[in-house]
């Protein structure tokens, strides 16, 4: 399958926008305009940078389906969303972008039962997202659109935490339903609890005599 490397990991049920200019993608663009239904995987990048090459690249993807391809401003462009979930089998030859052998990892299972557990999960992001907005701009604000689905709303509620790569790397890599909304309830707590601490020391920065 082609590849994409990213800064950032993609999850399923997310909306990805890629402006590309590199020429190696500019190939792999051209490839997907030939195909009926574009698709290309996505791994987050563990080492290095995502122009160039020369990357450390995560095990474990998200396949992204193209929806549209079109020029903005003085790029080509492609509009896509995350579908499932990859594991990497063997990174082949570049041609000239990256390749590789891939194995899809079965959808996770939703139960009804944990519908209580993703309402409040839900009301938990949206709380540590408002708060997060006083620090500075978001990409995702408290007021963004779930999906009907339960399943694609849980990774959705995963996808918008402004939270390290390596956080989002352990909850796309969770096993079951149950694993991922425990897993983001926690990286939302900690998050939350590192928000009030940096508040905290602010606020006493701004209260000391060398700051009168």
């Amino acid at each position: 399958m082609p590849m994409f490397p990213l800064g950032s990991v993609l999850f399923p049920a997310m909306p990805l926008t890629l402006r590309i200019f590199e020429e190696r993608y500019l190939k792999l663009l051209g490839d997907l305009m030939g195909v009926d239904a574009p698709e290309f995987g996505v791994v987050g990048i563990s080492r290095g940078l995502e122009v160039g090459g020369g990357d450390g690249r995560m095990s474990i993807g998200t396949i992204a389906s193209v929806t549209e391809i079109g020029t903005t401003g003085e790029f080509l462009g492609l509009e896509s969303f995350g579908t499932q979930r990859f594991r990497v089998v063997e990174w082949l030859p570049d041609d000239p972008y990256p390749v590789a052998e891939i194995e899809v990892i079965p959808d996770l299972v939703w139960d009804d039962s944990l519908m209580p557990a993703r309402v409040h999960l839900e009301a938990q992001v949206r709380k540590l997202l408002s708060f997060a907005s006083e620090f500075g701009e978001l990409q995702y604000g408290p007021g963004f659109e779930l999906s009907d689905d339960p399943m694609s709303a849980c990774w959705q509620l995963a996808g918008v935490l402004p939270v390290g790569e390596l956080d989002r790397f352990d909850l796309l890599s969770s096993t079951s339903a149950e694993e991922l909304i425990a897993q983001t309830h926690a990286i939302v707590a900690t998050a939350d609890d590192t928000l009030r601490a940096m508040l905290a020391i602010d606020s006493e920065n701004r209260d000391s005599p060398e700051s009168l």
